[in-house]
């Protein structure tokens, strides 16, 4: 994993994709990791009887993979500060998730390089399902 550096960031710099293709075997996975055993995650009939269409992602799951975004783009000196999300639309195993992101902020603040950024996942269709924000502090070269 390559650092990222305080002085490479510039305001509107694009973090690089983080692509997931979530099958039923990763949704149980997360389940026992997680101990989210909700049954919308792995049962289809449970499912369809709460109104969907199918199984979906744990929201955490997807939370987890817009950390996995930020801590592979800031590498390994940088400190994830602040992440958080909100779940707007339901992503479902078998199709892929890309994790993106811009750097809206760069600033100094008490000793610290911080950088902020926007953040989401995109179904396959482009839209955002899952909205968030992080905030990283940086190293100088």
């Amino acid at each position: 994993m390559a650092q990222v550096y305080f002085e490479d960031v510039s305001e509107g710099q694009e973090i690089p994709k983080l692509v997931q293709n979530c099958d039923s075997q990763r949704l149980v996975l997360w389940a026992a990791g997680s101990g989210d055993y909700y049954q919308i995650h792995y049962d289809k009939d449970f499912a369809a009887g709460n109104e969907l269409d199918g199984v979906i992602l744990h929201g955490a799951l997807k939370n987890a993979f817009l950390g996995q975004l930020m801590t592979q783009w800031m590498g390994p000196e940088g400190v994830l500060k602040k992440l958080s999300c909100q779940y707007r639309g339901m992503d479902v195993p078998g199709q892929t998730i890309t994790g993106k992101g811009t750097v809206i902020r760069k600033y100094q603040e008490q000793g610290q390089n911080l950088v902020d950024c926007q953040i989401w996942l995109e179904n396959p269709k482009g839209e955002k399902t899952t909205p968030g924000a992080a905030t990283v502090t940086l190293p100088s070269r």
